[in-house]
């Protein structure tokens, strides 16, 4: 009885156990990539023009990126009551704006819509917090595939919660929005207690490897499962009872990695696979690494640097450590004095306020704004982007660029992790290959050729996903994970501010452009006089345009931007050679 007690108690603080949880957890808590779908329901019930709706989406976009509340809690509270918090702003924002939409309610003013939705996404920024910080204080050095797996299902849950809405097959459009506001609540009280972090995991499990593949091997074939379901549905007329069965089927891999949590059971600690000396020490205590590392270097000064050149590797390891023991000594007994440094080096453990003055914060930051903002603006507007074009079914366009975000997501945390373990090279490498691919994305978009809607979306959703597998793990790497968490949430600022710029100044802007000018045309060709056209106008604010043309400037113009994030993220590149090189243990 005792033994099974503490199986059980090894098995509810597993770290596996809780990075499954949070998988979870984040596969039906990302209803921001749904509002492609949900947009146009609004437009119409509200009677709204492109340009209103842009800020609907700008302030959906600001509620998920303001997250210095949540980041500040977690040092606060217990990771099960910051996630309580976001259930409860979740579902109050979202289940409000199904109530105005479907007219149980009198329709509010624009600007009380838009705290509606700022505050009902705001809950997706404690999801996210929670989500990261556990996980990352539980996987220390994973944090690529990490970072790469929880944000990739974050993105993959609007093709989720879209197909259990194709399944229930709720009576109108409307009705996704209340699914929004309740499915991700429910699924956050189920989960509250088991996410945290879980402590003692210092230490790298020889299996870790193998765990991390079989995850990754679960997620692609939930991607392509996922993406196969959703082609067929669209291209064939299928019984509901068979898209009960499919999505029903879409749950059985999310349990394949809860193994994981048995299989690592309890490790004699004797067994486990030590991390470098650095990473032995207190996280608490970030000034005893930078002592340490201030004592050595400062001895080094008096070796003759020619002597230390010659020495073989483990010689020179055991001098280090000869020197380090006899310097240890000389400062308890005081004849050494350490020397007291300004700030931490990048490479360190910094607060928000040190990040803010560093050059390298700030190329991350630009660079997000242009590329990942971007890419938001086409995940914001794809419903009217894909109606433009001539598509009637907006669903699957979105469902699809949820798909291709989580790949990308998963796919750039893993890709990163090799470039960095194997090779030492910065991380942000990856980036600049995805803008430039981002950038052949916003000109297919431009064009409207046959075919483009599918080719830009697999292109922008796998860029954009790539985004935020990689920067939130360059944060972590060069500023340190003691304050992650308002690191990570200023770091979130960069999408609302960039579809603040792409969405609602400039494409909106030229959508309405466009539609008035069809209507002015329409109505000229239609032998309409000109004060009952005005008339008609003004009290038609919902206009619509069609063709390639109501985002081919815009598209261009986001394309342009996405060639200057690249350059932004190469100099971020040779500006951090060093540091990963010594990060990661290669000379440079």
């Amino acid at each position: 009885m005792a033994g099974l007690k503490e199986r059980f108690q090894a098995f509810v603080n597993n770290r596996w156990l809780v990075f499954v949880a949070a998988m979870w957890m984040q596969s039906c808590t990302g209803p921001g990539y749904i509002f492609g779908s949900i947009s146009p329901v609004i437009k119409s019930s509200l009677n709204y023009n492109q340009r209103q709706l842009s800020k609907l989406g700008v302030a959906k976009d600001l509620g998920g990126s303001v997250g210095f509340i949540a980041g500040g809690l977690c040092e606060i509270l217990p990771i099960w009551g910051v996630l309580l918090i976001g259930a409860l702003q979740n579902l109050i924002g979202y289940s409000s704006l199904w109530l105005i939409v479907t007219g149980k309610v009198p329709v509010f003013p624009l600007w009380a819509i838009c705290v509606l939705i700022f505050v009902g996404h705001n809950g997706e920024t404690y999801f996210n917090t929670a989500a990261l910080v556990s996980c990352m204080q539980n996987f220390p050095k994973s944090r690529g595939p990490v970072v790469g797996i929880l944000k990739g299902f974050a993105a993959l849950s609007g093709a989720i919660l879209t197909q259990i809405y194709t399944m229930i097959n709720f009576p109108d459009q409307a009705s996704l929005i209340f699914m929004v506001a309740v499915g991700p609540t429910m699924v956050v009280f189920a989960l509250m207690f088991i996410i945290r972090p879980v402590g003692g995991h210092k230490e790298v499990h020889p299996s870790d490897g193998l765990s991390f593949t079989v995850v990754y091997s679960v997620c692609l074939l939930l991607a392509a499962y996922l993406m196969a379901i959703m082609l067929l549905e669209d291209l064939v007329s299928v019984s509901h009872n068979l898209i009960t069965i499919f999505t029903l089927i879409l749950f059985v891999p999310l349990f394949i990695p809860i193994v994981l949590s048995f299989c690592e059971g309890h490790r004699d600690p004797a067994e486990e696979v030590l991390l470098p000396k650095p990473y032995q020490h207190d996280a608490g205590n970030p000034e005893q690494d930078t002592r340490e590392h201030e004592v050595v270097s400062s001895e080094f000064k008096d070796e003759n640097p020619e002597e230390v050149d010659s020495l073989v590797v483990p010689e020179g390891q055991k001098r280090i450590a000869q020197l380090q023991a006899k310097l240890f000594q000389a400062t308890a007994e005081g004849a050494v004095r350490l020397k007291n440094r300004k700030g931490p080096h990048r490479g360190e453990d910094f607060t928000l306020m040190q990040a803010l003055i560093k050059a390298d914060f700030w190329l991350i930051m630009f660079s997000l704004l242009l590329g990942s903002g971007s890419g938001l603006t086409v995940i914001d507007n794809l419903g009217q982007m894909s109606q433009s074009l001539g598509y009637d079914n907006t669903h699957i366009f979105v469902s699809m660029i949820c798909i291709w975000n989580f790949i990308g997501r998963v796919g750039g945390g893993f890709i990163s992790e090799i470039i960095v373990r194997d090779h030492a090279y910065p991380r942000p490498i990856v980036i600049v290959v995805a803008q430039l691919v981002m950038a052949v994305g916003h000109i297919f978009f431009a064009m409207g050729w046959p075919g483009a809607m599918y080719i830009g979306t697999l292109l922008i959703g796998l860029c954009y996903g790539a985004h935020w597998a990689i920067m939130p793990a360059t944060v972590s790497e060069l500023f340190g994970l003691k304050k992650f968490g308002p690191l990570y949430n200023f770091l979130n600022l960069a999408n609302p501010a960039g579809t603040l710029v792409f969405s609602g100044v400039i494409a909106s802007r030229i959508y309405d452009r466009e539609a008035e000018n069809q209507a002015r045309q329409h109505h000229i060709q239609s032998h309409i006089s000109g004060s009952i056209f005005s008339g008609m106008l003004a009290a038609d604010e919902s206009l619509n345009c069609e063709g390639s043309i109501c985002f081919f400037l815009s598209s261009m113009i986001m394309s342009g931007f996405c060639i200057i994030a690249v350059i932004l993220s190469m100099i971020l590149v040779y500006r951090t050679k060093t540091v990963y090189a010594h990060l990661y243990g290669k000379s440079c």
